[in-house]
């Protein structure tokens, strides 16, 4: 199937090409009998363009002759024909016509349009006169294709030539602001914007509000959002994703409603931005609501927009929904098999990823995004085999450099398998430098096997990266917790408060009749405290009577035992199953999402709970999803 695509592919662009040149050569062979004096290319010698030249256009032969020139390049230029468009500029020079202003800037954007910059580049140079247009197509393809800097260079040059940049300037090169995060250029730009009187335009707003959202500022976008009153769709788009790429999900969605209340139809762009949105906080209804907007605007069928499903599904829990959408996809991309692999091993479903991508293989090329899911797979199977084949295929098979994605998904594997060493060896060896989630997964995997001295260095390393981060402190702190070395546990708690370090807050939530419910440990906010307190009692015995034993040994502090169970079993993520418990129809789903990793007596604790109260539970915590069904885990005890 691969291989006819391809084949069909080459007949598509050699028949395109044949055309192109087809016509090319018929109309050259034209423009010979109409070329002045009846030479031909052959006999004809470079010269410049003379004012006689220019003149003798305007007449009847060479006046035709010159169209066809301009209409041929306007066909190069639609086609993007670079073979037939340098053959038709050894031409124009020949005839002396090589820096026309006219044919030269058609030239100009044929050349940026097949990315052949360097030579649209030394044509601009030759140019005599350069006006708006010609200077937009070059800054337009440098901000397309790069080097960014050469476009904000260019902008500058502009100015110098006394010339006023325009609603078309403006997009291309806060898009190469935008792609350079060049926020000092952007917010001078901008400047530039206010006083031209374009900053109400919505093509120069929607470039604007993305050069800020890439540049992490979303208060500038939405002030430069806010200006402009006439607003289309590519501009709530816009807003739409500055807010979805910096985390901020949930005006995102905010935003999305005030859209429709506006009366904007909603696009595929929209749609793709405001799913994943949902995607990123795991809110399913919101995800579903959007799902029947995608049918009320006739999106049922657009592969995009079901791409886009799958991950919210397989984010938010629905992981058989998910498959059963990707089965629906008419044509699967790249993309596409790497939101349902993604989305198994995060279910810790490693046998359904791995098979999918063995499937993937026969129909498309996977990329480093696949490589991730395949080894996350692998990471959160504990199939080290697997895994360890999978990397080398990456690199030898697929030329595809491990990047610290990779690496880390190797160094949890390794370390979770408790081959400790070789995971160490492994960072050492590394192409790319180790950042937190590399030091992060060996000082997990430290945690597990009880390897005091090589945690100890993997903390040091994640201080020196992250100095503020609680969590890292605190593992190791319930390590020697665990160990009973109680001096240590106080030396280090010492050490984050002359920091300044406070211990991450824990908290949990559930959705319950379109309502969030948030929890913290130990909690006694919610209105129905008494009854969740009741409830969770209730539990604990029950769970007691089926031989559930408290592990206490994770717990910070150094109290006395009773202090210890109390305090675990408070935990925010009990609280909020208590609470799903007593306001749910029996034997229905508990989804419960947590800020943290879910610790280990919860997690035994929670098997328990699933088994004798007879209900599915899913917790999905900061690093995957938990499946409890019938006293079992979907992660096998393994994450």
């Amino acid at each position: 199937m691969k291989r006819n695509g391809m084949a069909s592919l080459k007949k598509s662009s050699s028949s395109v090409a044949s055309l192109v040149q087809s016509t090319f050569f018929s109309s050259l062979a034209a423009l010979e009998i109409q070329l002045p004096n009846g030479s031909s290319p052959s006999s004809t010698v470079p010269r410049k363009s003379s004012p006689k030249t220019r003149k003798a256009q305007t007449g009847s032969s060479s006046g035709s002759a010159y169209s066809c020139y301009t209409n041929l390049l306007k066909s190069c230029v639609a086609q993007k024909a670079l073979s037939p468009g340098k053959q038709l500029h050894a031409r124009l020079c020949m005839l002396g016509l090589g820096f026309d202003p006219s044919l030269a800037t058609r030239l100009v954007h044929l050349y940026c349009d097949c990315n052949s910059l360097r030579p649209a580049h030394l044509l601009f140079d030759r140019i005599p006169k350069r006006n708006n247009f010609l200077w937009n197509i070059l800054i337009r393809g440098y901000a397309w294709n790069g080097p960014y800097k050469a476009a904000i260079a260019l902008y500058y040059q502009m100015l110098e030539h006394a010339l006023v940049p325009d609603n078309y300037t403006y997009p291309f090169v806060l898009k190469a602001c935008s792609a350079l995060s060049a926020i000092y250029q952007g917010r001078e730009i901008h400047e530039h914007v206010k006083k031209s009187g374009w900053e109400k335009d919505a093509f120069v707003g929607a470039a604007l509000i993305d050069m800020y959202a890439k540049c992490g500022c979303v208060e500038d976008a939405r002030a430069a959002f806010d200006m402009i009153h006439e607003r289309d769709v590519i501009l709530w788009n816009s807003m739409l994703a500055a807010y979805s790429q910096n985390g901020r999900s949930y005006e995102s969605l905010a935003l999305c409603r005030e859209m429709a209340l506006a009366g904007i139809r909603a696009s595929e762009g929209t749609l793709v931005t405001t799913i994943s949105a949902s995607a990123d906080i795991a809110v399913l209804p919101q995800g579903r609501e959007l799902h029947g907007l995608s049918w009320r605007c006739g999106f049922d069928s657009n592969d995009r927009v079901k791409t886009a499903l799958v991950d919210m599904y397989a984010k938010c829990g629905s992981v058989k929904v998910a498959r059963n959408l990707f089965g629906l996809l008419k044509g699967r991309d790249v993309v596409s098999w790497n939101a349902m692999i993604s989305g198994y091993a995060m279910h810790g479903y490693a046998t359904e990823a791995l098979n999918l991508f063995e499937e993937m293989q026969e129909q498309s090329f996977p990329d480093h995004i696949t490589f991730v899911g395949v080894l996350s797979a692998c990471s959160h199977g504990g199939l080290l085999n697997e895994g360890r084949k999978f990397f080398e295929l990456m690199e030898r098979y697929y030329n595809i450099e491990p990047t610290v994605q990779h690496y880390t998904c190797m160094v949890d594997l390794l370390g979770h398998c408790g081959r400790l060493a070789e995971a160490q060896n492994l960072i050492r060896q590394m192409k790319v430098v180790p950042d937190s989630g590399v030091w992060g997964a060996l000082l997990n995997s430290c945690k597990m096997h009880g390897e005091m001295e090589l945690a100890e260095l993997a903390l040091e390393k994640l201080i020196e990266l992250e100095p503020d981060d609680a969590g890292n402190y605190v593992i190791l702190s319930n390590m020697y917790a665990q160990a009973g070395k109680w001096e240590k546990v106080v030396k280090l708690r010492n050490s984050m408060t002359n920091r300044g370090i406070k211990k991450s807050v824990a908290y949990s939530w559930i959705e319950v009749k379109n309502q969030v419910h948030q929890f913290l440990t130990g909690d006694t906010s919610h209105p129905m405290y008494d009854e969740i307190y009741a409830e969770l009692k209730r539990v604990e015995g029950l769970i007691k009577e089926a031989g559930y034993v408290p592990d206490t040994g994770s717990v910070f502090h150094d109290v006395e035992d009773d202090e210890k169970t109390h305090m675990i079993c408070s935990h925010s993520e009990r609280l909020a199953i208590a609470f799903g418990l007593i306001t749910t129809p029996p034997g229905s789903r508990l989804l419960i999402t947590k800020n943290l990793r879910v610790c280990e007596d919860c997690h035994v604790a929670i098997k328990f709970i699933s088994k004798v109260t007879d209900r599915e539970i899913t917790i999905r915590d900061v690093n995957r999803y938990h499946h409890f069904k019938d006293g079992s885990c979907s992660c096998g005890d393994y994450w």
